[in-house]
């Protein structure tokens, strides 16, 4: 049963400003929830979750 309740999970840091990109581009990376630079966040690993970072993908970093 304990292995059911483990998720996986993928760690993103943000390694450039979003600054000077699209609008959706800097919502996405506020829904990654990566706010400063070098900011980590750790985000359970789903097709959307991995389409974002895709998007974003010259921004962050995946850990």
């Amino acid at each position: 049963m304990a292995n059911n309740q483990q998720q996986k999970t993928v760690k993103v840091q943000l390694v450039r400003s979003p600054i000077g990109t699209k609008e959706s581009h800097r919502a996405t990376v506020r829904g990654l929830g990566l706010r400063k630079l070098n900011s980590t966040s750790e985000l359970e690993d789903t097709p959307a979750v991995r389409g974002m970072i895709n998007k974003v993908d010259y921004l962050v970093k995946v850990l």
